[in-house]
């Protein structure tokens, strides 16, 4: 019985001691690569967003055609868009305002699957919307997505004729990190000397991007490391960044100083759209965005929310339409593209 007894001891002892060993190995691998915590993250915000896609499942109401698994890009198999356009167009010509959209998901997470359904919602409003893919951290760093998304714009732009696309009236969107690409790429289209920076030639001209939607982004990485110092999402904005940098100490990398594109914008931005929660972490960086805009003397509408206003609206607010607040969102987001795309469908470009 005694032999019995030790040899549970020493089963027990060996698998805590194992399970130690194994917890402190990671722990020490976070400290010196982003790669275990970012899986984390990634794992879920992944379910977090597959379960919201899901919950938006009993707001569909239009009868809408999808063009799946696009690959805009020659050689990357990570390149790939969804296209959605009304379904009484599906056997026309026809061509309607469109909607790029760039998922969010911290840089290390999302897809285009993922923002399917709230793209086949705006695609209900009157729009053709791409939904696209783009390589994610850690695994692929900053600058990729951008230029990703750039190579989207372009392959679109060729191929408008067959997918519904009023090439003359383009819109970038996105939510979070795909947001702050967005942001990017509308300026790269905007300023032949940010675009410059990254050795890209702009896919479109200023004159064909009508507007952006921004929805609970990040604009200048200076004011996140100020978040990051103080608030309870501290580890997990590190671990992003540097993740999507390649860089821990990424606020002083000369390299990545371009992800800051409230420093670089000017008037030739277009008219945005910008809404954040009042309980996101990120609340800050949207109203200075705005703020930024408005003295450059660009159209800007904005969505906030006071800071009594209930229930609190967390990150990425805009796809719980279980919420009086995700709905009004989207209404005043078409609302705003109305106004400023004139949302006129062409036959002809």
């Amino acid at each position: 019985m005694k032999t019995n007894e030790h040899k549970i001891r020493r089963v027990l002892v060996w698998t805590l001691t194992t399970i130690i060993m194994i917890a402190a190995g990671i722990f020490i691998f976070s400290q010196i690569s982003p790669w275990p915590r970012s899986l984390l993250i990634r794992h879920e915000l992944n379910e977090n967003g597959r379960r919201q896609s899901e919950e938006l499942e009993p707001f569909l109401h239009s009868e809408i055609s999808t063009v799946y698994d696009l690959n805009y890009r020659e050689n990357d198999k990570e390149a790939l868009l969804d296209v959605h356009f009304p379904d009484s167009i599906s056997t026309t010509v026809e061509k309607l305002p469109t909607i790029v959209w760039i998922h969010g998901g911290g840089w290390v997470s999302g897809s285009k699957e993922i923002v399917g359904n709230y793209c086949r919602m705006l695609a209900g409003k009157g729009y053709t919307v791409a939904a696209i893919d783009y390589s994610v951290a850690p695994e692929y760093t900053y600058p990729t997505p951008v230029i990703q998304a750039n190579a989207a714009l372009d392959y679109l732009n060729k191929n408008f004729a067959t997918l519904h696309i009023d090439s003359g009236s383009m819109i970038i969107a996105g939510d979070s990190g795909g947001a702050q690409i967005a942001a990017q790429l509308a300026n790269i289209i905007s300023e032949p000397a940010y675009a410059a920076k990254f050795n890209i030639k702009s896919a479109l001209k200023r004159e064909q991007l009508r507007a952006v939607l921004l929805f609970c982004g990040a604009y200048d990485l200076n004011d996140i490391k100020q978040a990051d110092s103080r608030g309870p999402g501290k580890d997990f904005l590190r671990t992003v960044f540097w993740a999507y940098t390649g860089t821990r100490n990424f606020i002083h990398d000369p390299e990545v100083a371009t992800a800051s594109v409230a420093d670089y914008v000017t008037p030739a931005f277009p008219p945005a759209f910008i809404s954040v929660g009042n309980a996101d972490p990120l609340a800050s960086q949207s109203y200075m965005f705005a703020r930024k805009l408005a003295r450059l003397n660009v159209k800007v509408d904005t969505l906030f929310f006071p800071n009594n206003y209930k229930p609190l609206l967390p990150h990425e607010y805009q796809f719980d339409f279980n919420n009086a607040a995700g709905k009004m969102a989207l209404e005043k987001a078409t609302a705003f593209l109305s106004s400023t795309v004139k949302n006129k469908s062409s036959k002809k470009q």
